[in-house]
């Protein structure tokens, strides 16, 4: 922990940050100053004016108020793990709620959501939690096999749709607020590999012995299998002279999976799935991953990114009294 003056106040902030996370960091802290405590919350026993004191929990003070009784009745619905860190100033699971929900909870969803995604004609309020589902990753049928109560792959938010076909469709989002970098790969930094175990063979040499991967070889994960039944989707993979998704680009392949999973999947509705990264506008530091990750997949269609200004934005179009409410407070929370 540090301590950093700006303005005639002490900020106790973690050790490392970037500019961009600095600047979002006090900016946050003001906000939680402001409208919530100035008593710093602890993190292995330090502490950080970022986090909220444990007595503050249960209230959901990072949640945008009108949506704590839905939040509510869609955990007693579809139970999810919340993040350790939900009531850190900068969690990214609650900026994803706080992005999304009042959206998908509004009667005219679908000219915003339509705005953001061309082909979204309706939300399928008969799926899901009348349309949406937080934390999803392809239950009950789990095809990427990683999931435990503690970890594995999931998207933010699903939400499903109906395209102008009046195809049944899935949209599975990832969110991102101050990250400095998207999930890299557990398996290569794990104390389990071994030497077999090369994370610096390329993409065909995996797919041609997939027990070179250790989540592969070790964790019995459908990663390789998936990728394998999909290997034109990553149509520049011989650019990369080792596994391209050792680093930031793992968390970004394994949604997509679960996005080309699903979608193959006849026991799942869904007859289109795409994926989608929501991000800060201004955090930079994505840029390259998700830049990487564009070229490795050829510019495929079934990947996008959005930023949060850009919900806000469309959300603006309708000029409605309870969206430009909840405009106004998403927008001094997260400095937009």
């Amino acid at each position: 922990m540090k301590i950093v003056s700006i303005d005639g106040n002490d900020y106790r902030l973690p050790n490392v940050l970037s500019t961009f996370q600095q600047g979002m960091y006090v900016h946050l802290i003001n906000w939680k100053w402001k409208h919530v405590t100035r008593e710093p919350g602890r993190d292995h026993g330090i502490l950080y004016d970022a986090i909220l004191p444990d007595a503050y929990a249960d209230s959901y003070p990072m949640l945008y108020p009108a949506l704590t009784g839905a939040l509510k009745q869609h955990l007693q619905k579809y139970p999810f793990r919340m993040h350790k860190h939900f009531n850190h100033m900068a969690s990214s699971q609650a900026a994803n709620l706080n992005l999304f929900l009042p959206v998908l909870l509004h009667p005219n969803a679908a000219t915003i959501l339509g705005a953001l995604k061309p082909d979204f004609a309706r939300l399928a309020v008969s799926q899901l939690d009348n349309g949406y589902r937080i934390e999803f990753w392809g239950e009950p049928f789990g095809n990427l096999r990683d999931k435990t109560s503690i970890s594995g792959t999931d998207s933010d938010i699903a939400i499903a749709y109906h395209n102008h076909q009046d195809e049944l469709c899935l949209w599975l989002i990832e969110h991102k607020l101050t990250e400095k970098e998207f999930t890299e790969c557990g398996g290569f930094k794990s104390r389990g590999r071994q030497a077999r175990h090369d994370c610096d063979k390329c993409f065909a040499d995996i797919l041609a012995d997939k027990h070179l991967c250790y989540y592969h070889d070790v964790r019995h994960f459908n990663y390789w299998n998936i990728t394998e039944a999909n290997r034109a989707f990553f149509a520049n993979h011989a650019q990369h002279a080792h596994c391209p998704f050792r680093g930031g680009l793992n968390q970004l392949w394994r949604n997509q999976l679960l996005a080309l999973s699903i979608e193959q999947d006849e026991r799942q509705p869904y007859k289109r799935v795409s994926f989608s990264v929501a991000k800060h506008p201004r955090n930079p530091h994505l840029d390259e991953s998700l830049a990487t990750y564009r070229n490795l997949i050829a510019n495929n269609t079934k990947f996008s990114v959005l930023t949060s200004a850009d919900v806000i934005a469309a959300a603006a179009t309708l000029n409605d009294t309870r969206l430009d409410k909840w405009i106004a407070w998403y927008q001094e929370l997260y400095n937009l």
